[in-house]
């Protein structure tokens, strides 16, 4: 990859970093020399993923956290300075999207879960990093949003709702910290991670023929090239901008 790319010196804060789209993105980051600090709920979860991150010869920060829980994201922050001294990069891609049976059967504590891992988490991490880098030399915030948030379904209002808060947050928080601190989004389409595997995978296909252009779902791979631009000098005069990486679902 064109060292343009080059994330040598860098360290790069991915939430939801141990599986799915944030292990990608982080063994992605990885490769290109960033060190990273992996944060999701599970401890254990986050250790396998740092080993993996290591085997690519950085430096690889396991944490465990509640994104929704400010003062768990506070501490959070703290101890990644701790470590590095620096955040370059922040990546909000911890999200959740539970089923439920009916809208008038959603239980309040869902509703709130919902929002508080997909929209007050990154709000407040993005409040304190990017406050953290404004100060410093700068830096980049990407935050992982989802084409519910323009192309809503009828089985993810809440989930939906939290991202497309989400995209306005990146473009008022571009507004906040810029210019130092560059703020955007990648709104995401279907990607076969472990969410897919609840999926109908053969009505998911047909779903996919007929309405997704690229016809079929991404694979988890295939988001971290726009991360990387999005994070890299080849994205210098990018922010508030929502990338829709998707297929041409949205």
């Amino acid at each position: 990859m064109d060292k343009i790319f080059d994330m040598q010196g860098k360290v790069v804060l991915i939430t939801g970093g141990s599986r799915g789209l944030g292990r990608a993105m982080a063994l992605g980051f990885a490769a290109q020399g960033a060190d990273i600090a992996i944060v999701s709920r599970k401890m254990d979860s986050c250790e396998q993923t740092a080993k993996e991150v290591a085997a690519l010869g950085v430096a690889a920060f396991p944490y465990a956290a509640h994104v929704a829980d400010w003062d768990q994201c506070e501490a959070m922050v703290q101890a990644v300075y701790e470590r590095f001294g620096k955040v370059d990069v922040l990546i909000n891609n911890a999200g959740m999207s539970p089923l439920y049976e009916g809208l008038d059967t959603i239980p309040e504590a869902l509703f709130d879960k919902v929002i508080g891992v997909n929209l007050k988490g990154p709000f407040r991490l993005g409040s304190l990093v990017g406050a953290r880098m404004n100060a410093a030399k700068g830096g980049s915030i990407i935050n992982i949003s989802s084409i519910n948030s323009v192309k809503p379904s009828p089985d993810a209002e809440p989930y939906g709702a939290a991202k497309a808060g989400l995209n306005a947050l990146t473009r008022s928080f571009a507004a906040a910290y810029g210019p130092k601190v560059r703020v955007n989004c990648i709104m995401a389409g279907p990607f076969m991670t472990d969410i897919s595997k609840a999926w109908d995978l053969e009505e998911f296909q047909q779903d996919a023929e007929a309405n997704i252009p690229m016809q079929r779902g991404g694979e988890p791979d295939e988001i971290v090239g726009a991360a990387l631009y999005l994070a890299s000098d080849a994205a210098s005069y990018t922010t508030g901008a929502v990338l829709p990486v998707d297929g041409g679902a949205h």
